[in-house]
């Protein structure tokens, strides 16, 4: 008995600025790569409304936009992009061996070579208010949207070395910035703790935590309470952020590949090669520090070229084609 899977040379797992990226380099070299899209195709840029940051853009452009036109670029140099998710992987720990990904829990391909772009995904609260609110002022990247709220009044949740750091990046440019910090006590380091302590604008809170984002379709204020003595008070402001942590989308991968202990996938060196032969991991699901669409962009490309050498290396020269295997 025996069954048809279809042979790719590169496949790519995430359809971000890091995965479309790698396939624009892989199509290039034409490596004939495919993009499984995952359950949200175009990642986390997909909620976001504005994005300012992305070289290339000097009116700035729309998050959404922006992955269409990356999506359309990859397509432009023969990248088979298709709706699915990869939902288990076998690797091969042989140098130059055939990997296997199912897709949607059904049919699974085999590919010589497999670039790892599933992100990480943002913590957030949980609160109704603000779900309602994402991109209509709850975002979780300072860094990102800070500019737009630039000489207004805003607030951040967290109390880790992020949050203090996004906290002061915002202080730099907001009016005012208002801390909320769930313990008596942060967990950033001393250093990070004095620089917010030092800054005149942030108003540091501990024990509050959010009672309610208010606002209909942006953010208006917000209503908090202290969790020790149940006091609740509303401030206005016009932007939230949430420095509450990420979690990279590793869990296939687990067992697989080398990851820190956040799940983060680990790569060698300067390179993006992870402790699998013909396994490469780009994006934020390899980087816990940056976590920008540029810096994903940069080890998309990366990502491809360490594709590409491997292939030459190993002198794989397969096309996408329906290969017979035996059972």
């Amino acid at each position: 008995m025996s069954e048809k899977l279809e042979r790719i040379k590169c496949l790519i797992i995430g359809s971000g600025p890091a995965g479309y990226t790698a396939a624009i380099y892989a199509a290039r070299a034409d490596m004939k790569p495919v993009v499984y899209t995952g359950m949200e195709p175009g990642g986390q840029l997909t909620t976001t409304t504005e994005v300012d940051n992305f070289p290339g853009y000097p009116e700035g452009i729309d998050g959404p936009k922006m992955m269409e036109d990356l999506q359309q670029q990859a397509e432009r140099f023969g990248t088979e992009v298709r709706i699915g998710m990869v939902t288990k992987v076998e690797f091969s720990k042989e140098e130059g061996g055939v990997h296997k990904a199912q897709i949607d829990n059904k049919n699974w391909v085999e590919a010589n070579t497999v670039i790892i772009s599933t992100g990480a995904t943002a913590k957030y609260l949980g609160l109704p208010s603000e779900q309602k609110l994402r991109g209509g002022g709850v975002s979780a990247c300072a860094v990102c949207d800070g500019f737009f709220y630039k000489g207004q009044d805003v607030a951040i949740v967290g109390g880790g070395d992020t949050a203090c750091e996004e906290a002061t990046y915002l202080a730099n440019i907001c009016s005012k910035v208002t801390m909320l910090v769930r313990k008596g006590e942060m967990r950033a380091s001393k250093a990070m703790l004095h620089r917010v302590e030092k800054t005149k604008n942030i108003d540091l809170r501990y024990f509050t935590e959010i009672d309610e984002v208010l606002g209909d379709q942006v953010v208006e204020g917000l209503r908090m309470v202290n969790n020790q003595t149940k006091e609740k008070e509303e401030i206005k402001i016009t932007g939230l952020f949430i420095a509450i942590g990420h979690k990279p989308n590793t869990d296939i991968f687990k067992g697989l590949l080398t990851m820190d202990d956040a799940g983060y996938v680990i790569t060698e060196g300067k390179s993006t090669k992870t402790n699998v032969p013909g396994v490469f991991a780009s994006g934020d699901v390899q980087d816990s520090e940056y976590r920008q669409a540029v810096t994903a962009a940069g080890t998309g490309c990366m990502a491809a070229l360490d594709s590409e050498r491997y292939m030459a290396a190993t002198d794989i020269i397969e096309t996408n084609e329906p290969l017979v295997q035996a059972d």
